[in-house]
C-alpha cells in the first residue's frame, strides 16, 4: 500500500496534469483506476522525426515510498527505439536511484522519456532500427494499442481516433459498404473480426489493381 506521501503526490501531479496537460510533446497520463502507483501515458511522436503520427502507450510503476525513490519506466508500443513491455534503464528510472532527485515529476519523467527516446544512445531495454522500421512502427501504433483492453479504458479519445482513421481508409480506397464493427465495441477483445480493419481492406484494394491489370493487359492484346 502506497504510503501518504506518496499517495499525496501522485493526486497533486494527476491534478496539475489534468489542468496544464504536457504539449511539448503531447502527452496524456490516467491512472489506473485500481491502483495508483500505476500510472499510463501515451506519448504523441513530433513532427520531423521517426515518430511522427505514432502514439506510444506505456505505464510509470511507482514505488510506495514515492518520490523518494524512482518509478519503474515502461514502454508498451512498439517503436523501433525501446523494447515492448520491458523496464528501461534510464537516469530517472529505478535501475538508477542513485541519480534520482525527489523534485522529479511524472511530467519530468516523461518528457525526459521522448528526449531519450529521440536520441540513439543505447540502454538496457533499447533497440536499434533504421528510420525507416520506426515510421513503419509509428503508422501501426494506434492499430496495435486497440488490441489492449487497458488502453481501451483509459484512453477512449484514442479508440475514437481509431476508428475515424479506419473509416477513412475505406473511404480512400473507394469502399462504401457500412464497417464491420469492431469486435472490441462488443466483447472487449479484438479478434479476426478486426483484420477488416487492416487484412480485408488491403485484399479489396489488391483486388480492384489485379482487375484493373487484367483488363489493361487484355486491351493490349486485343
Amino acid at each position: 500500500m502506497a504510503s501518504d506521501l506518496c499517495t499525496r503526490r501522485l493526486t497533486k501531479e494527476l491534478r496539475a496534469l489534468q489542468k496544464d496537460p504536457i504539449k511539448s510533446p503531447i502527452i496524456t497520463v490516467a491512472p489506473n483506476e485500481a491502483n495508483i502507483l500505476e500510472m499510463h501515458y501515451v506519448i504523441e511522436g513530433s513532427e520531423k522525426t521517426p515518430y511522427a503520427g505514432g502514439f506510444y502507450h506505456g505505464k510509470l510503476v511507482f514505488p510506495k515510498n514515492y518520490p523518494l525513490k524512482p518509478p519503474s519506466v515502461i514502454m508498451l508500443t512498439p517503436s523501433g527505439r525501446f523494447q515492448p513491455n520491458r523496464r528501461l534503464c534510464l537516469s530517472m528510472s529505478d535501475f538508477h536511484p542513485e541519480t534520482w532527485n525527489p523534485i522529479w515529476s511524472v511530467s519530468t519523467i516523461l518528457t525526459g522519456l521522448y528526449s531519450f527516446m529521440l536520441e540513439t544512445s543505447p540502454t538496457l531495454g533499447s533497440v536499434d532500427t533504421t528510420s525507416s522500421q520506426k515510421r513503419k512502427y509509428a503508422y501501426q501504433s494506434l492499430d496495435s494499442n486497440c488490441r489492449d483492453p487497458t488502453f481501451r479504458k483509459l484512453f477512449p479519445q484514442y479508440v475514437e481516433l481509431h476508428k475515424q482513421r479506419l473509416l477513412e481508409r475505406q473511404k480512400a480506397l473507394g469502399i462504401t459498404d457500412p464497417p464491420v464493427p469492431l469486435s472490441y465495441e462488443t466483447d472487449g477483445q479484438i479478434s479476426t473480426n478486426e483484420k477488416i480493419d487492416f487484412s480485408g481492406i488491403f485484399a479489396t484494394a489488391a483486388g480492384v489493381i489485379a482487375l484493373l491489370s487484367a483488363v489493361f493487359f487484355a486491351m493490349r492484346f486485343a
